[in-house]
């Protein structure tokens, strides 16, 4: 990257244009935009960036000015939508050659005003305008004074609205937008903002990770806002109303919503699929990712075929057959899936693609292919017995998992013991519980601390009346004369040096040997994607984690290093194979996701492959590349202080409570979300934290 001219941002200022010893920084921002071109500067909520001498940072400001007005400012406050108007007038007229000095000092005088604003959105961005008023300001002065004249520039000024939540959010769901139709009593507009996104709010309202959260302003005051529970009031509503889905709001209501204007909303338009397209795509199961991008293909008119290799009623991929009904009700799923079809998605259960029909006919048959299987396979335990075909020991936790649901023998006896310590694994304990076992034990290798698994799940556990054995290390099956298992020996760890990961690495114990007794074992601490229904001679690379290869551009850093998301995963994907016409996504491209992440990864294939279709090439576009590029930078700053505000405690969605939940056959829903008066309240804490970044190229 060219070294930094100058500097604001994180309101540390980097001067190097006067020459002598240049003072050095560094920034989470890739030395490319695309692969190829430069980036020259970077504009937005915490100041500005300039690489290249030759940006002119008041036309620049003038144009982040102007979009910020024109394209993002909701209106609903005066101090927002007058001062932002003054201020861009006010620009503008200065690099037209019409300005005055007095308007310099003019707009200096509009940052008390703008402290009142409704939402952050005006206020976060004069930051980078004040800066550049009083760090150039003798650029400036050139033009008000005719030393200068505007001339035709030879950078591209490319902008992106976002939000530390909206960037979190691997669906980059415009949170805010949502949030705020709530607060207003809005939900079928609540509704129409999330599915603008992923078309399963009523999974993703329930069984979402929400990293948004953690990214939430509002917990730099007291308490994140509770983002997924509002997402689930929203779809809870629509069926609960008994509406006919999709109920969708005008693209005049959402833009005022939203806070920004039509042109960029226009994605809130009412769900109607466009014209019939003569193209067709074939999609590769239907979990999440499969279910997004057969969504948003139908959506712009494109006849999309499914093939699904479980039964009919198990759509859903790892959703139907890998989380429990009481965290996530079955009806409501297939409900999600019944608005996808409705749409013309046909979808065709009981395939499995290289058994009942191979990849190449499917190839043959449509125009473009979506490979997203899911990762249904356990990764084996690595102990001592367990390939030894025991009573009692069970294939994997998603298999044990599959079966319960679908209503077929797991196998499973009364002691059960589970060895992991993600999601997976605390669902088969609890599952565990609810198909008649007497005891149900999670053995971990590391604390409970640093279990992967969400807190609420293993507190949700507990609850119940799950034991854990923490710190233990399974290393041997241990079974009687007619191979039956009977225990499981282990050895405790203790915590040594950390890993590659920063975590501490668990070590065995010398002499710590022990008996856990049990008649079933589970393991649960993996899986992957099959693959194997993709030919070795089809013109497909899979990697050696045995995920299908896919092309991204080829970002780094000034270091020279490629641009990482916070899972290790190469940024800006294409998600298009090296076999023309294919693409892949979700768990088959990464390997094990969360479902928001593989909606996210579903919805940009169906962009990518529509291009494809259309224009005969796969890319990125300007507005894909810059959600990547914000998210490698991070929107959010734990370290922020936010302005002061009357503390508002979060809101707890109503739960089901005692051990009584976790009976024998009982699936019923634990969490039941929120009233309507505790959502609107909920969706009141929200600070509309929206955020408009610029770069030059």
């Amino acid at each position: 990257m060219a070294q930094v001219v100058f500097s604001s941002w994180g309101r540390n200022i980097i001067d190097n244009r006067g020459g002598g010893e240049p003072k050095d920084a560094q920034f989470r921002l890739p030395v490319t935009y695309d692969g190829t071109k430069p980036l020259e500067a970077f504009m937005g909520w915490d100041g500005f960036i300039l690489f290249n001498r030759d940006v002119d940072v008041p036309v620049m400001v003038a144009e982040y000015m102007k979009r910020v007005q024109t394209q993002y400012c909701c209106g609903k406050c005066t101090p927002g939508k007058k001062g932002t108007r003054v201020m861009m007038d006010a620009l503008v007229a200065i690099v037209e050659g019409r300005g005055k000095e007095a308007d310099l000092a003019m707009m200096e005088d509009l940052a008390g005003l703008l402290q009142n604003c409704k939402c952050t959105l005006c206020q976060s961005s004069t930051v980078p305008v004040f800066d550049a008023l009083k760090h150039y300001r003798d650029d400036f002065i050139a033009y008000i004074k005719g030393g200068k004249q505007i001339s035709a520039s030879k950078f591209r000024l490319i902008d992106k609205l976002t939000a530390p939540c909206m960037d979190k959010c691997p669906a980059h769901i415009d949170i805010p937008a949502y949030i705020e139709a709530v607060k207003d009593y809005q939900f079928d507009h609540a509704l129409a903002a999330v599915r603008a996104s992923m078309p399963l709010p009523s999974v993703c309202g329930r069984v979402c990770p929400h990293p948004c959260e953690t990214a939430c302003r509002r917990k730099n005051v007291d308490e994140p806002i509770s983002i997924m529970t509002l997402k689930r009031s929203a779809a809870d509503h629509e069926w609960q109303l008994k509406k006919t889905p999709p109920v969708t709001g005008t693209p005049e209501y959402a833009a005022e919503t939203a806070g920004a204007g039509t042109a960029y909303y226009r994605k809130y338009l009412p769900i109607q699929p466009e014209g019939k397209k003569n193209k067709r795509i074939a999609v590769v199961g239907a979990g999440p990712a499969g279910l997004a991008c057969a969504y948003y293909l139908a959506l712009e008119g494109y006849p999309v075929t499914v093939y699904e290799a479980l039964p009919e009623g198990f759509g859903g991929g790892m959703v139907a057959v890998g989380i429990p009904p009481y965290r996530q009700p079955r009806q409501l799923l297939q409900r999600d899936i019944d608005i996808i079809a409705s749409l013309g998605v046909e979808f065709i259960y009981n395939t499995r693609i290289g058994k009942d029909i191979s990849l190449a006919e499917l190839k043959g048959k449509f125009d473009a292919v979506f490979l997203a299987p899911g990762a249904h396979r356990s990764k084996p335990m690595g102990v001592e017995g367990e390939d030894k075909g025991y009573k009692g020991f069970l294939k994997g936790g998603i298999d044990f998992l599959r079966d319960a649901y679908m209503g077929n023998p797991t196998g499973m006896g009364k002691k059960v013991v589970v060895v992991g310590g993600g999601n997976t694994a605390i669902d088969c304990v609890r599952v565990a519980l609810r198909e008649g076992a007497e005891v149900s034990t999670l053995l971990y290798r590391r604390s409970r601390k640093e279990m992967p698994a969400d807190v609420w799940e293993v507190d949700g556990a507990d609850e119940e009346g799950v034991k854990f054995e923490f710190q233990v290390l399974p290393t041997r099956i241990i079974v009687d004369g007619n191979n039956q298992v009977t225990g499981v020996e282990c050895v405790r760890m203790a915590m040594g040096e950390p890993d590659a990961s920063g975590r501490r690495r668990p070590e065995p114990m010398p002499g710590s040997e022990f008996v856990v007794e049990c008649d079933t074992v589970i393991p649960a601490i993996g899986q992957d994607p099959d693959l194997s229904f993709i030919p070795p001679d089809f013109g497909i690379d899979i990697s050696k984690w045995n995920t299908v290869i896919t092309k991204y551009l080829p970002l780094k850093d000034a270091a020279g290093k490629e641009l990482k998301d916070a899972m290790g995963n190469f940024q800006s994907r294409t998600l298009i194979t090296d076999k023309e016409g294919v693409f892949a996504g979700g768990d088959a491209e990464i390997g094990p996701l969360t479902v928001v992440a593989c909606i996210g990864s579903g919805h940009r294939s169906a962009k990518v492959i529509e291009r494809w279709l259309e224009e005969g090439k796969a890319y990125l576009t300007d507005d894909e590349i810059m959600e990547d590029i914000l998210n490698y930078l991070g929107v959010y700053d734990k370290q922020e202080q936010v302005a002061w505000l009357d503390s508002a405690s979060r809101a707890h969605q109503k739960e089901v409570h005692g051990k009584e939940r976790a009976s024998y056959k009982n699936y019923c829903e634990v969490e039941l979300g929120f009233s309507e008066s505790q959502a609107v309240a909920e969706a009141e804490r929200c600070l509309r934290c929206y955020r408009v970044a610029m770069v030059a190229v």
